[in-house]
Formats: structure tokens, sequence, C-alpha cells
């Protein structure tokens, strides 16, 4: 068939979707890769033009003076930093208000029980404590319950905190246990959302301690109303305390300003592609004390959209993003593995995954072009359902909080025909300090400096990387940067110089563009015994990419010569991926099979060097586990980061053992 003639039936009105189309076309392979070309071509002829980017592409950041070799957003006109986005938004107090008004009281937070449909509640009501407490210059400390008793006493007396909300009677027994034995005299008041019964408040009495349910709060507030009495940008809005992956969680004190200039930031980056509106709806389903869901959520709410929140079960989310059909979808790279490992599994035959594969380099010529759809013709043919999904309606996705290989951003901006950004930071510089723009969909970097900071690389001598070689430790300043730890002189200093630079600890390169590669990172950095550098956490990302893998942990140390790990496979994909390598069984029986355990490890190695490993930064012997390291078992912090020393303590005996196997 002509190209000519296939161009005259896709314009026919009765074939309707290309789709139908598709399936009238001969069984012949080569004849169907004849028809794809031909396709090609109209697609070629047809596709759209690119919106301009907000800048040229090949100069997104530009030097600042002062001689530091420090680098600005090109979005800016000056070398000062973005403040605020709004005249009148200057505090997260701010920004709700403005959602109140631009939404005309619209709805605004909503939640859902299994098979139901989203409940919605409106901006006016005030069942949002974090509002409630802007609203009168509260300070906000979130307690994760995961922390565990320790941490969780060592935060409320360290905050001087006296009164706690709790959603469930049993969070507020263990806070009763801690006063009970005088651990946290300080606290003496607790409000329970959920129902409970009449003997906590009993028990409360007897140690001092109020209890309260979420309604009587309620009710005291409407019986004695006050005018609030709103922050200024200075005053503290969050005290976001690390969840600790080594000693007692340190407290990151966030002030309005932080917060309103952060968000300020990711709107002036987006403003020209993507401006929120009151239609907009945000799935939220990562935690809510997370600096990055924070800011997503400020931004989504200055515009007056709505929030939809998750049931609370990771594994039911594709059920609730159905039912939600988000617009902005903020999301973290083990989600996105997961999503790309999914779809590569179901695609079963070799054709389907050349098509997969084709279809993601016709979409992906269109992005290196400026181009972001959801309607061409793969769209329709090939990525409706991936996108669909999701629930059909995401314009907007942003990713963050750990790094993400490239193949995987590239295929999901393909195939999902959204704008896709990827951001880099930490909680001390309230969420982002850089962020890809629209327009530069290229993977393999964190984007150039947000328009609220400037960024700077410093020499790390001891691992070779030079500032003048454009290489070095990340350091951030500007109104984005947190003013230190709460009571912690100490720790402050060494995140915060004189200068008010703050030392990420982690390794950057400036890429010719302007923008930010991460290639390393300097706070778990140890030593083997010939004395090479070892950065495990940039080598345990790079084995992340086999597909049989869903977690890694990397373990060296300095009297000995070489690295090993403990791996945990995925369970959606290993039976697939063991059975095109000959293996048969459950998953706990292939987690045990010693031969499919050699073919992992051959996998991490080859994946390894493609990705530029050095041989001593390559692993010798791995143990496979079959429990993923979770929150729950104390492994990961409440941000899904590895606690090291815990994995080190839990794994010690298999470390051990594989130490002696090899000296064997």
């Amino acid at each position: 068939m002509q190209a000519h003639e296939l161009f005259r039936h896709l314009r026919m009105p009765e074939l309707g979707d290309v789709r139908q189309y598709v399936r009238t076309l001969p069984t012949n392979t080569l004849m169907g890769f004849g028809a794809f070309a031909a396709l090609t071509t109209y697609w070629y002829a047809t596709r759209p033009k690119a919106l301009k980017p907000p800048c040229d592409l090949a100069m997104q950041s530009v030097e600042v003076e002062g001689g530091e070799h420090a680098r600005r957003s090109s979005l800016l006109n000056s070398d000062e930093p973005l403040i605020y986005y709004y005249d009148d938004v200057r505090t997260a107090y701010d920004i709700f208000q403005r959602g109140v008004q631009v939404s005309n009281n619209g709805p605004c937070l909503g939640v859902r029980k299994p098979n139901q449909p989203y409940e919605w509640i409106s901006y006016k009501e005030w069942v949002i404590i974090e509002q409630g407490c802007y609203a009168f210059s509260m300070v906000v400390v979130p307690l994760y319950d995961t922390l565990g008793n320790e941490a969780i006493t060592y935060i409320v007396n360290k905050a001087d905190l006296s009164l706690v909300f709790c959603d469930k009677p049993d969070k507020a027994k263990l806070l009763l246990t801690s006063v009970e034995k005088g651990e946290t005299p300080i606290l003496n008041t607790i409000v329970i959302m959920e129902s409970f019964g009449m003997d906590l408040v009993e028990r409360g009495k007897k140690c001092g301690v109020e209890v309260f349910s979420m309604r009587e709060i309620e009710e005291l507030g409407r019986a004695h109303r006050q005018k609030p009495m709103p922050p200024k940008p200075e005053d503290l809005a969050v005290i976001c305390f690390t969840s600790g992956t080594t000693g007692n969680p340190k407290g990151a004190m966030i002030t309005h300003q932080n917060i309103v200039s952060n968000a300020s930031a990711f709107v002036k980056t987006t403003e020209k592609t993507f401006m929120p509106t009151s239609d907009d709806v945000l799935i939220s389903f990562l935690p809510l004390a997370h600096m990055f869901e924070r800011i997503v959520e400020c931004v989504v709410l200055c515009h007056g959209a709505r929030i939809g929140f998750f049931q609370g079960d990771i594994r039911l989310l594709m059920d609730d993003l159905k039912t939600l059909q988000p617009t902005v979808f903020p999301v973290v790279p083990r989600l996105l593995n997961r999503m790309f490992d999914k779809i590569f599994g179901q695609a079963d035959t070799s054709l389907k995954r050349w098509m997969l594969d084709f279809a993601s380099k016709r979409k992906e010529a269109e992005l290196r072009s400026g181009i972001v759809r959801n309607n061409s013709f793969w769209d329709k043919v090939i990525f409706r359902k991936i996108q669909a999904s999701l629930g059909g309606k995401v314009r907007l996705m942003v990713t963050g909080a750990a790094p993400v290989s490239a193949s995987v951003l590239t295929f999901l901006r393909t195939a999902l025909g959204c704008q896709f950004y990827e951001g880099y930071g930490q909680t001390e510089c309230t969420a982002g300090c850089s962020l890809s723009l629209p327009g530069d969909w290229t993977a393999g970097h964190v984007g150039a400096p947000m328009p609220c900071n400037i960024i700077k690389l410093v020499d790390v001598q001891e691992m070779n990387y030079l500032a003048a070689k454009g290489e070095g430790e990340v350091c951030v300043k500007g109104p984005n940067v947190f003013c230190g730890y709460l009571k912690d002189p100490e720790k402050t200093a060494e995140a915060l110089d004189k200068d008010g630079w703050l030392h990420t600890g982690d390794i950057g390169k400036w890429l010719p563009n302007g923008t930010l590669k991460i290639i390393d990172r300097k706070k778990h950095i140890f030593k083997l015994a010939q004395g090479e550098y070892i950065a495990p956490e940039k080598i345990e990302n790079v084995y992340l990419r086999c597909e049989a893998l869903s977690q890694v942990f990397v373990h060296g140390e300095s009297l000995q010569a070489f690295l090993v790990a403990i791996v945990v496979p995925d369970p959606e994909t290993l039976r697939n991926w063991a059975k095109k390598k000959g293996f048969e069984g459950s998953y706990e029986e292939l987690c045990k099979n010693k031969d499919l355990k050699k073919h992992i490890l051959e996998d991490m190695v080859r994946i390894g060097k493609e990705s530029g490993l050095k041989s001593f930064e390559q692993v010798k012997d791995i143990v496979v586990h079959t429990e993923m390291f979770s929150i729950e078992n104390g492994l990961l912090t409440p941000t899904l980061k590895a606690k090291r020393p815990e994995l080190r303590k839990y794994f010690q005996s298999h470390i051990d053992e594989l130490y002696a196997n090899a000296k064997m």
C-alpha cells in the first residue's frame, strides 16, 4: 500500500479512530513494518509546531558577578533572586487565601473510601490543621510515627511541643506513655481525629494531658472565634525533622519566605507553558511532611486548584488515579521504575517491544524539537492505554527526591505526553534548587538553577573534583535556603557556611548548556583497602537499572579490597526475567536459586560497565534477599531513603559471610 493511499484512508470520516485502521493492516510483518514507515511519513507531515522555550536552551544559566563562578537562572533579568511571584503572596497563609479567592471557595480537599467516588470539602472549611496553624502564626512540626518512640520523644522535647494532633488513638497512647514515664513533661494536649474511648481521656487526666476529639476542637473554635494573626515572611512556618539516617533527627527550620520563594520559582519556570487554574487536580500520595510534596501543594493551592488524597495504600494508587483523573502528578523515581518495568513486562513479544521502542523514538524526535502532546498517531495507537492508566488527564509531572535513569525518564516523557520536569534539592533548600526548563526534554541532568537561588560548585580535593574543571560539591544560596537546625549550632555550621552557602554533600558538574548534572555523593563516601573512594548511592542508582531488581544496598569496608551488595528482586518482574534465562518457580524459590543469583550479578556488572563504573566500583558478590527494605522494618526513612547504619547492622552476618567466602 502506498503512503498517499494511507493518507486518503486516514482522512475517511467513517474510519473513526486511527486504531481501527491499524487493525485492517496486513498481518505480514514486513507489510506491517512498511505501513509503519508510511505512517511515520504522515506523522512528520502533520505534526504541530513547537512552543517557544522561555530562554535560549543552549544557555540555561549564566554566571553571576562575584568571582565564585556561581550561576543563576537565565529566566532572571538580574542577579537578584526571585522572592515572590504574586505581590500579595508573601507567606504560606497568603498562598491559601489567594486560593480561596481565585477558586471562589471551590472544592479543595478530596478523599475516598474503597470503590467510592471522591468527596470534596471547600477551601473555607478549617479541617486543615496546617492552615489553621499558619492563620495564627503557629509553627508546624510534623511527626512520623515510623520514626520510632525514641525519635518522637526527642522531637517533642527538642521542639517544645505542648500540643500534638494524631490521626489514630494508638499514636495518642504512645505519646501518653512517654508522658507517664516523665520523658515528655511539656506535652499537655492531644487531639485525635478518629473516634476513641473515654479511657484515653481518663488516662490523660492522670498525667496532666487533655485529650480532645477533632470535633471538640472545631466546636471550641466556633464558640471562641478569634481574628487570624497572620505570620510575616521571616517567621518560621515548619520545623521539618530529617528522619536521620544516622543519630538523632535534625530539625530544619523553614520560614514562610523559604516556602513562598521556592513555590514562586516553580511557577516562574513553568509560566509560559503551564499555569495552574482552579480546574487542576493534584493527586497526593507522597508523605505530607515531605517538603517536595508541600511545595507542589502550595503551587496548586495558590491557584485555587484541588488536592485528592490517595486511600493510603500504595497498591491502590492506580485505582485512585483512574477515579480522580489528576492533572498534576508529582512522582518519585521508584514509582517511575515500576511503571516502566510494568509497561515493558506486558509487552510480551519482540514485535510489541519493537513497536513500543519505535513509537517512543518517534515521539522523542518531537520532544527534541520542543513538541509535547498526547494526541499524535503514536498516542492513539500505542500510548493511549498507558495514559488512561493515570486517569487520562495529566498535564504536568515532576520528579525529584532521588535520581532517575535517563532511559526511564525519556521513555515515560514520550509515553505520557505531558510536561515532565525533573528537579533536584533537599529539605535544607525547602525542596528544589534546580529544575528542568520547558522545551529542554533531554534527560541526564537536573535542569538549571531555579530563579530563587544561585548555585556554585566547590572543590572536593580528596575525590579529585575541582571547580576549575566545572565539577565539585553543589552549594546553594538564596531566599529558599533554610535558617539552620533547631537548637543545633554545630550541625548548622556544617551545613551553612559563614557566607550563607548551603553545602549539599552532592557532587555536581556543569554541562555546556548551563544545566547541572549530579555525578556523585560526598556524604556517605568511604575508602576501600587500597584507598579508593567509594560513593555507594551512585553505584546503587546504576544497579537499580537492572530489570530484575527493586532495591540495592552496596557495602564496603576500609579493610576490604572490594564491594558487596544486598539486592531485593522486584516481585512483579523477577518471574518473567527469570523465565527468559530458563528458570521457573515462585518468587521465594527464585531468590534462593544460586544459578539465578549468578545471572543477576552478571547483569549488574554488565550495566555497571555500560554506565562507566570503574572496576573497583563494581560489586564482587551479592546476597539475594526476599523482603523489601521498608519504613515498617526500619530500613528506610519516611522519605524512602536508605538507613545505611541500620542496613549494615541488619545484614552484618550476610556481609561477613560474603567476605569470608571470597577468601576461601
